[in-house]
């Protein structure tokens, strides 16, 4: 008849076998690194990533248009307006945009100061601000009123 063979292990626990021992500790300090790893901030001491990266004289990343009459600001203020009026009860003509401050995210926001015409001619400043994702095509409108 055949023999079978069977092996009984010196070691009474898993805990008991230094191999084992081993690959347990290796495992856990694996999984410690890793927790901390992704708890911790990427960039150190403490910062947030975007005050890192985004060092700007202005607060929050927010920094001037350089050139206010750049042709693809001059058409979000324009844009702004138009989207404005259809959203309210409000008749503006865009005259240009005079001011603004833009912000690098995963696009750009802008803060616009606006100057515009109701529909009696009277000229008003106006500040919108407006989220844009060139690449997607993607433009919103997140807030327009009337500077006081």
């Amino acid at each position: 008849s055949p023999k079978s063979h069977i092996t009984i292990s010196r070691y009474r626990t898993p805990l008991d076998n230094p191999i084992a021992m081993r690959t347990s500790s290796f495992l856990l300090i694996i999984v410690v690194a890793f927790l901390y790893a992704i708890g911790s901030p990427a960039t150190g001491c403490g910062e947030r990533m975007g005050n890192q990266l985004w060092n700007t004289t202005i607060e929050n990343g927010w920094k001037p248009i350089g050139n206010i009459n750049d042709q693809h600001i001059q058409e979000l203020g324009r844009w702004a307006v138009l989207e404005f009026g259809k959203h309210v009860n409000c008749v503006l003509k865009f005259n240009k945009v005079v001011s603004g401050r833009q912000q690098l995210v995963s696009g750009m926001n802008y803060k616009l100061i606006i100057d515009a015409s109701d529909i009696g001619g009277k000229d008003d400043k106006y500040k919108a601000d407006v989220y844009e994702q060139e690449w997607t095509h993607k433009r919103q409108l997140l807030s327009f009123a009337k500077v006081k």
